[in-house]
């Protein structure tokens, strides 16, 4: 994939011009640089720029100073810039704007928002070409996405010479995951082409399932009807479908057909004559409906009678109840008899007794009427029902007539039974046997189902031509046994303790072993800085031969380094150390540095403009100066740094720290 930066930008808070940092498409662009200049800071603005999922942009000057950020990267479609907004507290921003054209122009304002990382990240997807199908249709593993391919393309300073780590942020688990899955991709053992096959393929595998499952339930209902079939063709000629003289054959084909014939025959024929049968039909219709018409009959007359019996009841409670009341008054009748004397007690107490005895009598006269009114109503209600009872005893009696006849005609008319279900038996033998008929059908040679399992079976095999696990296995063990050729022509122009001896690509722990004639060791298993840093060198520069041998291959034509020196020289080229940690001479530390950087020269002086190369490091010209195709774009010394001294100046005109 051709895609190379152009620019790095940075727009400042307080609205000073942008800060705008060069590069050379095609070349081994140095920043040479002490420490605290923001070398270590140019890595993880391009990774920010390009929609990765946090802000690692160190916290401090640069994300106090700067607003934006922004790289315009060269790529087939011609210029783009990149910006993103400073997160500030966040831990990242999805604001973010594009601006795309065949050479952009740098905006001198800080940016607006007109776009976010979602967009971005489908951009460089759709410019690496890559697939929008999942790996594997069977297990939750995403598709492969531009962000993935960064791990060949960082390498950032606490990887560079890193025995645990060979890769960009492959020292977490989900990202060792999923670069361990991505492999055969991003190699070319798995190409969109053959993606796109393994989906189809099992799309096509399950509807096959389930297309010989159908053909073997059918063959299977098939084997078992087959050992029933001349019991079939007895019970067609019973229910005369078959003529009675119908001869049994012993060949399976003319029993089909005999079973053929019995289903197209016309069933009015088989059926019995209903001419005889009418009349008891008719009589027994009849006799239905009567016992429902006397059954609706006693159920009203029930329940007319039920509500005379609870009438006279109620009748009954009332005329006790009023008789007790009665009973009660009657001391008002003696009162009275008293009450004409004069000189009664009963009279003379009281104040108006008199009026009070006159209303109990009457009350009491009264309670009389009630009770001699009682007794008629009683005697009326008895009357209805002794009636209503009558009628109840008829109606239950003219059921039980209706119901014994029905009985009757039924146990006489066992036959009209018989010819009634017999029309249903006969349609539903026709029913079995023409559903096993197309089980039958369904399960020979030449039926659509078998043709179906066939074309499915030959379209399979036509998609594992394009793809096959097997095939992808293959193409990747040739593809890493190529990268580790490319490497082991790479690894004796290093400072490697073992340079004639083979390495092996390790997909599974993403490193790699070293290949002696008595063992194989890891790369957590080698000693020395220098070693890690040759193995890392070499392995990144071997990855991109082989990308760049490959046609429109996704991975980013970009491989940038953070102070790979740092091995050699920890504390920087301007400490005059006269023995280095690795206990030689500074010359020889100088001349395995400068081996480093001719290493990358020739890989892209060979890759012929396919290939950038960007390190950040300490060393300067008189370390790697005259090497083809490696060139010096900054040197940050002094006041020069990433970030502008009048960009850090406070208020009170004091600078407010480089440190990056």
């Amino acid at each position: 994939m051709h895609f190379q930066i152009l620019k790095l930008i940075l727009w400042s808070k307080a609205g000073h011009p942008p800060r705008v940092v060069k590069f050379e498409p095609g070349m081994v662009n140095v920043i040479s640089g002490a420490s605290k200049t923001g070398k270590s800071a140019v890595i993880p603005i391009i990774d920010y720029c390009l929609a990765s999922g946090k802000c690692s942009i160190p916290v401090g000057t640069i994300r106090k100073a700067c607003s934006w950020f922004g790289v315009i990267v060269e790529t087939m479609e011609g210029q783009k810039l990149l910006a993103r907004r400073e997160p500030g507290d966040a831990r990242q921003t999805g604001d973010m704007f594009v601006l795309e054209g065949d050479t952009v122009e740098l905006p001198a304002e800080a940016p607006t928002k007109n776009t976010t990382t979602d967009s971005v990240k489908r951009l460089l997807d759709r410019l690496a070409g890559l697939s929008q199908l999942g790996l594997n249709p069977d297990a939750e593993i995403a598709r492969v996405g531009f962000r993935d391919l960064m791990a060949f393309t960082f390498q950032p300073q606490y990887i560079i010479a890193n025995p645990m780590v060979l890769y960009f942020n492959a020292d977490t688990t989900e990202h060792r995951e999923k670069l361990k899955a991505i492999f055969p991709y991003v190699v070319g053992a798995l190409t969109p082409e053959m993606l796109a096959a393994r989906w189809e393929i099992e799309r096509l595998t399950r509807d096959l399932r389930r297309k010989e499952a159908a053909l073997q339930a059918s063959k299977t209902a098939v084997r078992a009807w087959q050992t029933e079939t001349q019991a079939w063709v007895r019970n067609a000629i019973e229910f005369g479908l078959l003529p009675v003289d119908t001869v049994i054959p012993t060949e399976w084909n003319e029993v089909v057909d005999l079973l053929r014939r019995a289903t197209s025959t016309n069933t009015r024929a088989a059926f019995a004559t209903l001419g005889s049968i009418e009349p008891s039909m008719q009589q027994l219709h009849v006799l239905r409906q009567a016992e429902s018409d006397a059954a609706a009959n006693l159920a009203d007359q029930r329940q007319r009678l039920n509500e005379i019996q609870r009438l006279l009841s109620t009748s009954e409670t009332f005329g006790s109840a009023i008789r007790i009341q009665r009973d009660r008054l009657n001391i008002a009748g003696w009162l009275r008899a008293r009450a004409d004397d004069a000189g009664d007690p009963v009279v003379v107490l009281g104040e108006g007794g008199r009026d009070k005895l006159d209303a109990l009598t009457e009350a009491l006269a009264g309670i009389e009427v009630q009770l001699r009114t009682q007794p008629s109503l009683s005697d009326a209600f008895d009357k209805d029902r002794l009636r209503l009872r009558g009628e109840v005893e008829a109606a239950t009696a003219r059921l039980a007539a209706v119901r014994q006849e029905i009985s009757l005609l039924e146990q006489r008319s066992e036959e009209v039974r018989e010819a009634t279900y017999r029309q249903d038996r006969i349609e539903r033998f026709i029913g079995r046997l023409e559903q096993a008929l197309v089980s039958f059908d369904r399960s020979e040679e030449g039926s659509d189902l078998v043709e179906e399992v066939a074309r499915l079976n030959t379209a399979i095999e036509e998609l594992r031509r394009v793809y096959s696990e097997g095939q992808v296995a293959r193409k990747t063990k040739n593809a890493l046994r190529q990268i580790e050729t490319f490497a082991a022509t790479i690894i004796p122009t290093l400072d490697a303790e073992w340079p004639d001896a083979p390495i092996q690509l390790v997909v599974n722990d993403l490193t790699i072993k070293v290949i002696h004639a008595e063992r194989e060791d890891y790369l957590w298993e080698i000693g020395s800085g220098a070693n890690w840093l040759a193995y890392h060198v070499a392995v990144t520069l071997a990855l991109h031969r082989f990308f760049a041998g490959e046609v429109n291959h996704p991975v980013p034509g970009l491989l940038i380094y953070d102070q790979p020196s740092q091995v050699y020289f920890p504390r920087g080229f301007d400490v005059a150390d006269t023995v280095s940690p690795l206990g030689r001479s500074r010359d020889e530390d100088i001349a395995a540095v400068r081996k480093v950087f001719e290493a990358m020269g020739r890989e892209i002086v060979r890759a012929k403009g396919q290939l950038q190369a960007i390190v950040l490091d300490h060393a300067g010209e008189d370390v790697w100066g005259d090497i083809e195709g490696v060139t010096l774009v900054h040197h940050w010394r002094g006041a020069e740094k990433l970030v502008p001294t009048e960009w850090l100046v406070d208020n009170e005109g004091e600078p407010d720290g480089v440190g990056v």
